[in-house]
C-alpha cells in the first residue's frame, strides 16, 4: 500500500464534514439548533414588541396630558383677554371723559404707587 495514500485517507475521514469554514452537523441536531435559536430571538422580540407598547402608551398619556393643559391655557387666556377687553373699555371711557391733565395725574400716581410697592417688596 501506498503510505501516502493512507495519510491521505486518514486526513479525509478526520477532516470528514468540515464544509468552508463550519463543521457540518447532524440534520436533527442542527433543526434543534436553528428551533432554539428561533425560540430566543422570539422571545426578544416579544420583550422588543410589549417594551414599545409600554412607551408609546405612556407617550398617549402624555400627550392627553399636555393637550388638556393646553386647552386649560387656552381658555385662560380667552378669559384674560376678556377681562382686558373690558378694562380697556372703561379706560377708554374715562380717557374720553375727564380732562387730559386730571388724566395725567391719574396715570402719574398709578405709576409712582406702582414703583414705590415694587422697591418695597424689592427690600423685603
Amino acid at each position: 500500500m501506498n503510505p501516502r495514500r493512507e495519510v491521505r485517507g486518514g486526513r479525509s475521514a478526520l477532516f470528514d464534514g468540515i464544509e468552508e469554514g463550519g463543521i457540518r452537523a447532524a440534520p436533527s441536531y442542527s433543526h434543534e439548533i436553528n428551533e432554539h435559536e428561533n425560540e430566543r430571538a422570539l422571545e426578544g422580540l416579544q420583550d422588543r414588541v410589549i417594551l414599545l407598547k409600554r412607551l408609546s402608551g405612556d407617550i398617549n398619556e402624555e400627550v392627553d396630558t399636555h393637550n388638556r393643559m393646553l386647552d386649560r391655557m387656552g381658555n385662560d387666556m380667552d378669559s384674560s383677554r376678556g377681562f382686558l377687553s373690558g378694562t380697556m373699555d372703561r379706560f377708554k371711557t374715562v380717557f374720553e371723559t375727564k380732562s387730559s391733565r386730571r388724566m395725567l395725574t391719574l396715570v402719574a400716581s398709578f405709576v409712582g404707587l406702582f414703583l414705590v410697592i415694587y422697591y418695597l417688596t424689592r427690600l423685603i
